[in-house]
């Protein structure tokens, strides 16, 4: 391999290409902690240019490559395998915004932004990106649309390949792919667009994209709802949709055991119920008219809810350091898990409409096969995407407890199917779920995301053991 890394020192220079074990191990290990891959080199590249000839020497070769965003991901499918025979291709110096056509609504960047950055810069201008997660900080767009990411926003907005026009794509053979168009509509043939968004880097390398832009709303308010089950949080999301319609963005389900850990591991966070309630719901609406339009909308609807006894209590927030307040519980809850040990994971998606039922009939199911587990289970109950995470009873080892996380998997993607739903809402398939994908996907699909695979990665040299 000597003479391919020499070719990727003259493509790059020596400064992004890095060999040595303490300069490759940020881009080695996963966001989680639990996995830490090798590779033959960390390549650095900082234009498209440079990626395309980086992977044409690659495919002479014949060298993997794992492309890598912000690293960010949660199902290992941005970091190498153990064997130490692929490149990881990072795309963090791929970084400017080209282009803002406010009169388009559009946005053109390299797939190395990181996604706050996109969505100041489209404030900057008086537009919005709605596209919104915990890891907004250092995830990037590219990652997102690699792995189609979600969000809190999505209820209103759709996930990241609703906000994508367009792409620039660097493909297996080195060829580069300009279909950077801020069209809404082009009916021109098979959509290339869509088959790279949410593919994880396994057929091609995303190196730009056309984002959509939207008006920036003249105010948005949150407020924080009480209610004994998941049933009436079903009846509260209908019940503000009728009242709200798109005006409502944001509609977070929450547990007890999600705010009570959140308490434990974060005490200066306000609790804003003296007493604890089954489940919480985290709401927030927009306005593109004023304040006083969104603040009308949001109390008759918490009236009418409090009125049919659908809720219990209510909270809106009357500042922006109250909202923050309020989101800081829902997004601590994953960093609370991560502080209070480790734990068995699972995004899911279900019709919006069974989702009460699913985790009724989950649970003890769960409970029966691992008394005393605990089960942490929040998401984006408006567009059915569920984090259903399973905890070690107390007083039980984590690890010990991991060692039963391919059952504890099965029974929850065995009853998600029964459901009619996915194992993998907004994190991907990666190589953690690559296994369930082949087990619960049918012949024929699979038979067909092969045949993709195959025609347009025939070398197999792109983020080999990931999805297939």
């Amino acid at each position: 391999m000597s003479a391919f890394l020499q070719q990727c020192r003259h493509l790059l220079g020596s400064d992004h290409v890095l060999e040595t074990a303490q300069d490759m191990a940020p881009y080695l290990n996963d966001w989680r902690g639990r996995h830490t891959g090798s590779a033959l080199a960390v390549l650095r590249p900082a234009s498209v240019e440079q990626v395309a000839a980086l992977v044409r020497a690659c495919a002479e070769h014949a060298v993997p490559i794992v492309p890598q965003g912000g690293n960010t991901g949660l199902v290992l499918g941005s970091v190498p395998d153990s064997s130490g025979r692929a490149v990881v291709l990072s795309l963090g110096r791929l970084k400017r915004i080209r282009k803002i056509d406010v009169a388009n609504r559009t946005m053109t960047v390299d797939a190395g932004c990181i996604l706050a950055e996109i969505q100041q810069a489209a404030a900057a201008e008086g537009c919005l990106f709605p596209l919104s997660l915990a890891s907004e900080g250092s995830c990037t767009i590219g990652g997102n649309l690699s792995s189609n990411a979600g969000g809190t926003a999505v209820l209103r907005y759709g996930n990241t390949r609703e906000l994508c026009l367009g792409l620039e794509v660097v493909t297996p053979q080195g060829d580069i792919w300009d279909g950077l168009r801020g069209l809404r509509k082009d009916n021109t043939g098979y959509d290339l667009r869509d088959l790279y968004i949410g593919a994880e880097g396994t057929l091609g390398i995303i190196t730009g994209a056309v984002l959509k832009l939207y008006p920036q709303p003249q105010a948005s308010i949150t407020a924080l709802a009480a209610m004994d089950s998941p049933e009436q949080a079903l009846k509260l999301l209908k019940l503000m949709q009728d009242y709200c319609g798109a005006s409502l963005t944001g509609f977070e389900l929450m547990s007890r055991i999600c705010l009570a850990l959140v308490a434990q591991q974060f005490p200066a966070l306000p609790q804003p119920f003296a007493a604890g309630h089954g489940q919480y719901v985290l709401l927030e609406l927009s306005s593109n008219e004023s304040e006083q339009h969104a603040v009308a909308l949001l109390e008759r609807a918490i009236g009418a809810a409090l009125d049919g006894a659908i809720i219990s209590d209510a909270v809106v927030a009357t500042s922006v350091a109250q909202s923050q307040s309020l989101w800081q519980l829902r997004e601590h809850i994953p960093l609370a898990q991560a502080k209070a040990g480790k734990n068995i994971k699972h995004d899911i998606s279900l019709p919006v409409s069974r989702i009460p039922e699913f985790i009724a009939t989950t649970a003890p199911l769960l409970e029966q096969a691992f008394p005393a587990c605990q089960l942490v289970c929040f998401g984006h109950l408006g567009d059915g995407n569920l984090h259903f995470n399973v905890a070690p009873p107390e007083g039980v080892g984590h690890d010990a407890f991991l060692a039963n996380q391919a059952a504890v998997n099965r029974l929850v993607h065995d009853s998600v199917q029964r459901f009619g739903g996915s194992i993998s809402a907004e994190h991907g398939i990666g190589a953690l779920k690559r296994d369930d994908l082949a087990h619960y996907k049918s012949p024929v699909e699979l038979a067909l995301m092969r045949s993709i695979k195959a025609a347009l990665d025939p070398q197999g040299i792109m983020n080999p053991g990931k999805i297939l």
